[in-house]
């Protein structure tokens, strides 16, 4: 769990008490590739830090059709939040795209712990401002830019993933079919 202390010690500056039992409430779990941590129509009550592997954030239309919405990887939290915080079904799902080693703890164990350790919840705060930040950002990306700038992004943001995943999530995640990227990566 050392991977979780340091990314950690990076966003709230915890006392070594502090720490200890915030990361009492984390057990590691190992997933397989095509395992889903979370369930479209299920409910969600797990927060999960990833150690190791790349897992994705996805939904399907009426026709079955899958979308990417986003890409987990190490040193990030990953839960179904919109089920975590209103306690209804969730719309996503969340599915290994490799093994995974997370770190899992109930949300609603985490939460009872505000009011003794106020710095729990100022990492709460903090962490859904940052994932605000980034939902906004790439909403604003996928109606403004084109493809390729989409693309270039993608290459910024997630160097490696490329060479680990199948073109057609990276595809998805752009919002372009299998083919444009190609197009798209024999130009560049």
């Amino acid at each position: 769990m050392n991977e979780l202390r340091i990314y950690l010690e990076t966003l709230v500056p915890f006392t070594e008490r502090e720490m200890e039992i915030f990361i009492s409430l984390f057990s590691e779990i190992q997933l397989k590739k095509k395992d889903y941590f979370a369930k479209e129509g299920e409910f969600s009550s797990k927060l999960a830090f990833i150690s190791n592997g790349v897992m994705r954030a996805f939904f399907r239309n009426k026709s079955g059709n899958e979308y990417n919405k986003t890409f987990f990887t190490p040193s990030n939290f990953v839960a179904a939040y919109s089920s975590i915080i209103t306690k209804q079904k969730n719309l996503i799902n969340i599915q290994c795209l490799t093994d995974c080693t997370l770190f899992v703890a109930d949300f609603r164990q985490l939460t009872s712990h505000y009011n003794k350790y106020p710095k729990f919840e100022s990492l709460a705060r903090t962490m859904a401002e940052y994932k605000f930040a980034i939902k906004e950002k790439r909403e604003i990306e996928l109606v403004t830019l084109e493809a390729t700038e989409r693309y270039s992004i993608f290459k910024k943001e997630h160097p490696d993933l490329e060479n680990i995943i199948n073109q057609y999530h990276i595809a998805s995640y752009l919002g372009i079919t299998p083919t444009q990227l190609s197009r798209i990566r024999a130009k560049k």
